[in-house]
């Protein structure tokens, strides 16, 4: 009697249920990224950005020009820019948070456009001399970006962004000289407030 080869699997044969298993562990794991919430703003990196704010509040409130005193401020800007990426960065590793997908990706695409606003709109009103009205729109369109991406984050982060719009609406109503005090208690003080909050109740 001849000897007969392996049988093939027909097409009809069940499909593993180790396989089914890892297909709906994928799936799950895939959902619970997407409806997620994005943990990695850092609280510590918060209270490092507020008190540099503070410190160049200092600074900016002893120029002598409103050119000088804008320089302040953006140095202050990139500064806060330099000490926040690493620090979500860091957080998100910690996690095992993907900053470009999912929640992460979310919170970015909602963070960045009132920025990108507020860059636009600061090289408008600095060019024509409305240098007194850059406080008030720099709070309320930053605390606009908190809210947004922070839709997407835990609690604390909107409820900031909501501190930093009311003192920019403060800002552009009260005298000019407030301008440095309120921007010291908006990205100074509250930044470090909700930052030791989010620090102690979120991981750092």
């Amino acid at each position: 009697m001849a000897a007969t080869g392996p049988l093939r699997s027909s097409p009809s044969d069940p499909i593993p249920i180790d396989a089914r298993v890892a297909d709906h562990l994928r799936y799950i794991r895939e959902t619970m990224e997407q409806a997620g919430e994005f943990t990695g703003v850092p609280g510590w990196g918060g209270v490092a950005i507020g008190i540099t704010a503070i410190a160049a509040a200092v600074i900016a409130s002893r120029q002598h020009s409103s050119r000088s005193w804008l320089i302040v401020w953006l140095t202050e800007a990139f500064v806060a820019v330099a000490i926040a990426a690493p620090a979500v960065a860091t957080k998100a590793r910690r996690a095992h948070t993907k900053l470009f997908s999912g929640p992460g990706r979310r919170f970015i695409l909602s963070f960045a456009p009132p920025l990108f606003v507020g860059a636009l709109l600061t090289f408008v009103l600095a060019s024509v001399g409305l240098f007194w009205a850059l406080p008030g729109f720099w709070l309320m369109l930053y605390g606009t970006a908190i809210v947004t991406g922070g839709a997407f984050s835990v609690r604390a982060v909107p409820l900031m962004g909501l501190c930093q719009i009311a003192l920019g609406v403060l800002a552009l109503f009260a005298p000019v000289a407030w301008g440095n005090i309120l921007m010291a208690a908006g990205f100074g003080v509250v930044h470090m407030a909700f930052g030791v909050w989010i620090a102690k109740h979120y991981g750092g």
